[in-house]
């Protein structure tokens, strides 16, 4: 049963391992990362022992696919990767204990330890199953390898291990009309052996575990998705694949067969933890196999059944350990309206964020976390961006802050003053300021970072509110002892966003505590001390805390995604395919000329004709060209074009034409004339 209300003697927090197949990118900061650091940094704060680990997962069919598609090594393709992602992570204030690499000999030693384990106690079945192979490619296809139309909804690029459309795990072998990605072909069946992990056989522990003792306290997306699998009844899962890149399969017949990246990806938690332990001095077990360790895995919603079933089920099997807590999984975050994709280069790259917004992290964190997909798939905008940093980031917490240091070495050249004589509101203020530590932690802890973030934008209102109605600026001039008073509760308020905003807004936290030099408030002081900031202490002079963010620059973003839209659109468009070959004879036979368009008027009654004066260079002759819905007679006048002059005349619509114009077509349909715009060429030059 849950244990939830428990105070647990140290926390495990582990974060999805990312594939090195690409950057990291905002889906993935929303989904996994931001809200899994706002609770290590929560817990920290609060004085809790936590191991908080990731790592960067470098086997599998994705890094295959990719090393194929860029003619590199997969050991290519981790390391260029996990570079750019450690400095990402690092760079952004994601806090992990540990960052490790599922290629690490400590990795490898791990994983394969514990499949010989669950081996060895008979908790594999090896089976010999008839598998999807690729006659050209002369190899097995793992689930990324094929693609195919999903039995449950019909989406015809479905992959073999998962729908992303309807969020369905599959085999590749459930796929209507599989196609191999590495050649194009039709896969045969192929019969291999495998060992499986029967989920059958932990269907009645999995009922109690999850359907009844996590009912309450799981989010009702996770919690529904389990049931929906244990409903259907649980099947053997293979743990082995065909595959030259992986961990090898540590018993003997396992030759030319790897760890299923999904039995060796979640073990990965268990190494980076030793990893972390060895170089602090610790004992990892305890993080492990304590039943006083509160574990929570931070994963997106295509990791559910991975981690609150598969991977449960196996440490289970093994015996020593301990299961997650809770999988407070999130949805989805799309951008502009459309699907994050990696291989689309849909996406905000986060290394790239990073050098175009300089110093603005938390402006991102912030913003993911006020659009945090926690209960349904989310949209990320530019201008919502814009909006969240401008009226809410500068407009509320910014002035506020900004406000009182100003005034305060207006006032007191730097000096907190003495607060005396508090009137009904201050106390009222104070009271208020004190219970927001709970608040906060109310809704972090129940995983609701979206409300816990504005809980902490309400406290930043509580302080404009209370400096616009007591207007100290105006009392200054008949009240000096009252605006002291004022000051100093400001101050209070000032000196509490400085250490609640540290799980969300760090660098703006560390930043903040620095102007007013504060150095020793934990998370309780908050709510318990009598003065966070006291009277006599001397803080430092203001600095912005954010800036504005100029159209001009979500107009860029914006930009580079029309920009991405478009190659998307022409790397789709499908090329006509060649006509018949014809000889240089047949070619010499064509007469292409420069020419000059120097009349154009639309022909009467016919919507897609113009009629054009053109001078070929040989004379001047009419041409009547099907182009009126590409562009205005007035905007071709004077273009240079290629025209075919020796092609049969023809009657159009009563005109007769004397040659054809050369055209191409852009991704989006529009007209475009192929065209000699360089200085120097006349009309009349052939075209050889």
């Amino acid at each position: 049963m849950s244990t939830e209300q428990k105070k647990p003697a140290r926390y495990t927090i582990t974060a999805a391992l990312p594939y090195t197949n690409g950057p990291i990118h905002i889906g993935h900061l929303a989904g996994v990362y931001v809200p899994a650091d706002i609770y290590a940094r929560y817990l920290r704060l609060t004085n809790n022992d936590v191991a908080f680990v990731c790592g960067s997962d470098e086997h599998g069919v994705a890094i295959s696919m990719k090393a194929k598609k860029e003619g590199i090594t997969p050991k290519d393709v981790i390391d260029k990767y996990n570079g750019i992602i450690k400095k990402s992570f690092h760079d952004f204030g994601i806090t992990f204990d540990n960052y490790s690499r599922t290629s690490a000999e400590i990795h490898h030693k791990t994983a394969s330890e514990f499949f010989t384990t669950l081996n060895e106690k008979g908790e594999f079945i090896e089976e010999t199953t008839a598998q999807l192979y690729d006659e050209e490619a002369k190899q097995f296809l793992a689930d990324r390898f094929v693609v195919g139309t999903c039995p449950k909804c019909g989406n015809e690029e479905a992959y073999g291990d998962q729908c992303e459309n309807c969020g369905s795990s599959l085999n590749a072998t459930d796929l209507i009309h599989p196609k191999s990605t590495i050649t194009g072909a039709v896969p045969t069946l192929k019969e291999t052996k495998h060992w499986f992990l029967p989920l059958d056989r932990h269907e009645a522990f999995l009922k109690e575990w999850i359907l009844e003792g996590h009912k309450k306290d799981w989010k009702s997306n996770v919690y529904g998705q389990c049931k929906s699998w244990i409903d259907d009844g649980l099947k053997p899962r293979a743990v082995t694949r065909d595959l030259d890149w992986g961990i090898p399969v540590p018993v003997e017949g396992g030759e030319g067969k790897v760890l299923y990246v999904w039995f060796d990806a979640p073990i990965g938690y268990i190494s980076s933890t030793k990893e972390w332990a060895a170089r602090e001095g610790k004992d990892w077990e305890p993080y492990w196999k304590s039943n006083d360790t509160k574990m929570v895995h931070f994963i997106g919603k295509d990791n559910i059944v991975f981690h609150c079933i598969i991977f449960p089920a196996i440490l289970k099997a093994h015996g020593d350990y301990i299961l997650p807590e809770n999988v407070p999984a999130n949805e989805f975050l799309n951008l502009e309206s459309n699907k994050l994709s990696t291989s689309k280069n849909w996406a905000v790259w986060l290394h790239e964020y990073l050098e175009e917004f300089a110093d603005m992290q938390d402006v991102l964190r912030y913003t993911l976390t006020a659009n945090a997909p926690e209960t349904k798939d989310n949209d990320f905008t530019w201008k919502d961006f814009q909006a969240r940093n401008n009226n809410e980031l500068v407009a509320i917490f910014g002035n506020f802050v900004n406000r009182v240091v100003v005034l305060t070495h207006k006032y007191y050249d730097g000096q907190v003053p003495s607060g005396t004589n508090f009137s009904s509101v201050d106390k009222e203020t104070l009271a208020k300021l004190k219970e927001y530590p709970e608040i906060i932690s109310s809704s972090i802890e129940r995983y609701r970072f979206r409300e816990a973030g504005q809980e902490l934008m309400n406290l930043a209102r509580l302080g404009n509110k209370y400096l616009a109605d007591e207007e100290p600026w105006k009392l200054i001039k008949t009240d000096e002892e009252r605006v002291k008073t004022v000051m100093y509760v400001a101050l209070q308020i000032a000196s509490a966003l400085a250490v609640l905003s540290e799980p969300f807004l760090p660098f703006t936290s560390a930043k903040l505590k620095g102007i007013l030099q504060l150095d020793s408030i934990t998370w309780g002081d908050v709510a318990e001390k009598e003065a966070l900031i006291a009277s006599g202490h001397e803080i430092n002079k203001a600095e912005l805390l954010f800036r504005k963010i100029e159209d001009k620059e979500v107009q860029k973003q914006l930009d580079k995604l029309e920009a991405t839209k478009k190659a998307n659109e022409n790397a789709n468009k499908e090329v006509v395919a060649q006509k018949d070959t014809i000889t240089f004879d047949d070619f010499s036979k064509l007469d292409m000329r420069v020419g000059t368009i120097i009349e154009a008027e639309k022909m009467p009654k016919a919507k897609k004709l113009l009629v054009l004066k053109v001078d070929t260079g040989l004379d001047t002759r009419t041409i009547v060209s099907g182009i009126a819905e590409s562009f205005k007679p007035e905007e071709i006048v004077g273009k240079k074009v290629i025209v075919l002059v020796n092609l049969a005349p023809r009657a159009l619509r009563g005109v007769e034409s004397e040659g054809m114009i050369l055209m191409t077509e852009n991704a989006e349909g529009k007209l475009v004339f192929v065209n000699p715009d360089e200085e120097g060429v006349n009309n009349g030059e052939t075209i050889n």
